[in-house]
């Protein structure tokens, strides 16, 4: 399954999905640079995006920018900490809080 494919199989509603497209495309585009060209490292990276980004999302997530900082943050957290001694055995990871918008 590519990383598109997770985004727009999430089940939220439209608006949501709308929103994480357009978070997806517009981290993607901020790190694409640092994957390389092949093709096999840029989707499995595409896809700890894709992943990072559906860890954070809920139903209310609608602010693009919000969304894109938070699963750009989380994606960093991952790599970050995916060799780390101090990682916690049971491979947990620190949450990364996602500001709500305001109403």
């Amino acid at each position: 399954m590519t990383a598109r494919q997770l985004i727009d199989g999430a089940s939220f509603g439209p608006d949501t999905l709308r929103a994480l497209g357009q978070a997806f495309d517009a981290a993607w585009q901020e790190v694409a640079g640092n994957f390389g060209d092949d093709a096999q490292d840029i989707e499995k990276a595409r896809t700890k995006l894709a992943n990072a980004l559906l860890s954070i999302a809920d139903e209310d997530s609608r602010d693009v920018e919000v969304l894109k900082r938070a699963a750009l943050q989380r994606m960093a957290l991952d790599y970050r900490h995916r060799d780390d001694p101090v990682q916690p055995p049971d491979g947990t990871l620190p949450m990364v809080k996602v500001p709500r918008e305001k109403t």
